[in-house]
């Protein structure tokens, strides 16, 4: 037996805290009486439905993807590009990116069909480390790269402090490899801040997200998460981040 609302957040349909906010308005029915308290607890065989549509409750899955540059963080694109779900084509659950990449932009997103999962781990609250590959036209000085470290300020406001490290330079082609370590999930925000210490962005790549990383996968491939790595994400985001 599971909490209703949690129920609800499971099948993608709202955030825990909408679905209960749709079942104190009276919009969720189950077994086709109205319920308008929270704290109901529902099992699998119990029909629920929201705005008097049935919920699909699947099983919750947890996958982690190499994404190639080239591709939207999406279920779909109305221009005809290719999104990340493409490359689960064999796969009958519905799922979808938490959070996103950008089109130019590599490297480890997640994807489940848990909308209670993806909502802990994008609320701005919880900080999970985010490392970041990016080569840079332009060497960084100690002094812009000490901005970014404090937090440089964007058209949505402040960054909060990141970790920053030169990786390596080259003076030939006036390039840079810098790894940057955010918790903060804007969009486009690294290559915002590099723009902000007047560094373009040529190349970016997410390398890490949390204690996970892209070892043993290819661009496109992708592995199903551990039970054990996904209690380890809920434990840390609800310990703001912290190890």
């Amino acid at each position: 037996m599971e909490r209703l609302q949690k129920v609800i957040a499971r099948a993608g349909i709202a955030s825990r805290r909408k679905a209960e906010e749709l079942i104190l308005q009276g919009r969720v029915k189950v077994n086709g009486r109205v319920v308008t308290e929270l704290g109901v607890k529902v099992g699998p065989r119990d029909d629920v439905e929201v705005d008097g549509i049935p919920i699909e409750r699947e099983e919750p899955v947890y996958y982690l993807l190499y994404k190639p540059r080239g591709v939207i963080s999406s279920v779909k694109d109305d221009r005809g590009r290719k999104v990340v779900t493409d490359f689960f084509k064999d796969l009958d659950k519905r799922i979808y990116p938490i959070g996103r990449l950008d089109y130019d932009t590599s490297g480890l997103l997640l994807l489940t069909n848990d909308g209670d999962f993806a909502n802990l781990l994008m609320h701005p609250r919880y900080e999970i480390e985010k490392v970041y590959i990016a080569k840079v036209k332009g060497i960084p000085t100690h002094e812009q790269l000490k901005r970014l470290e404090q937090g440089v300020q964007l058209e949505d406001g402040m960054t909060a402090p990141a970790k920053v490290k030169l990786l390596s330079a080259d003076r030939k082609k006036g390039t840079a490899i810098v790894e940057i370590r955010i918790h903060e999930g804007r969009n486009r925000q690294v290559r915002r801040m590099f723009e902000a210490i007047g560094c373009e962005v040529l190349k970016l790549k997410r390398e890490r997200y949390a204690f996970l990383d892209l070892k043993g996968l290819r661009p496109g491939e992708y592995r199903e998460l551990t039970p054990h790595e996904v209690k380890l994400l809920r434990v840390l985001a609800q310990s703001g981040g912290r190890k």
